[in-house]
């Protein structure tokens, strides 16, 4: 075989892969699902979806297509990392519209950005449907504005998922504690303890309100407000568990006076 015939060969292979969409399903409720991610979940050929994407997200995919659970929780993961983005290579060597449908956004704390490179790089045409965050999400169905004039002119996302006593942690919580005035923490449910720790031995107070949100947007979502020095403790008396959202500071204060405005 000559180069040229070669050359022809992997461009009629290029031209055969379908398009893979990282579409954001948003934080649970469906009316907050957008109107393009929507659509495209209507005529998927084949949609790999999170753990954490709702019923009610999944009931709106293409009854015609493949769908494929590729969810991680914690501790029980369908897929690794590796071979969901494996199978997305795969899928678009077969099908025209592959979606991957995330929770929340594809490119905050959704490994999005991973994705979508890797896909580049094996020659898949890629494409990002942003979400609703639930940080975002979540905090305004409980009744907490992230921003206020009077307690809050800035926000910091980070998350909480790294185990305590990691020897190098990602996550400078000293910094984060004195970065803004408002801190959403994403998966941190299970190092409560050890970041409010942090975050009061860098100088918060014991008493800053402390908010969280379990099923953020959905028809069970549940709150627990408190303090950072006895949350904790909370958490252990009531059994709340994750998945929340977790909201630190002084907008925290809103909740009593916003959270009857629940959306339906």
């Amino acid at each position: 075989m000559n180069r040229q015939n070669t050359k022809d060969d992997n461009q009629e292979e290029k031209n055969c892969l379908g398009k893979v969409y990282l579409v954001g399903a948003g934080p649970g409720d469906p009316g907050l699902m957008t109107l393009k991610g929507k659509g495209l979940l209507e005529c998927a050929d084949v949609v790999i979806y999170d753990a954490l994407v709702s019923p009610a997200i999944i009931e709106m995919i293409n009854p015609q297509a493949e769908k494929i659970n590729a969810g991680k929780r914690r501790g029980r993961h369908s897929l690794m990392q590796e071979e969901t983005t494996q199978l997305m290579i795969e899928k678009a060597q077969e099908h025209t519209i592959v979606v991957r449908l995330k929770g929340g956004d594809p490119f905050v704390f959704g490994r999005g950005g991973e994705e979508m490179a890797e896909l580049l790089q094996a020659g898949v045409s890629v494409e990002v449907v942003p979400g609703i965050t639930s940080g975002i999400a979540a905090p305004a169905y409980a009744g907490i504005p992230l921003t206020h004039r009077l307690y809050s002119s800035s926000v910091t996302f980070v998350t909480g998922h790294e185990a305590a006593g990691k020897y190098r942690p990602s996550v400078n919580w000293s910094a984060i504690a004195h970065g803004s005035e408002t801190i959403v923490i994403y998966m941190g449910i299970h190092n409560l303890a050890y970041i409010t720790e942090e975050l009061v031995k860098a100088g918060l107070s014991l008493d800053t309100p402390i908010a969280l949100v379990r099923w953020g947007t959905r028809p069970d979502q549940e709150e627990l407000i408190g303090e950072l020095g006895t949350i904790v403790e909370q958490v252990e008396q009531t059994g709340f568990e994750a998945p929340a959202i977790m909201v630190i500071g002084a907008v925290v204060k809103m909740h009593r006076i916003l959270s009857s405005c629940r959306p339906l």
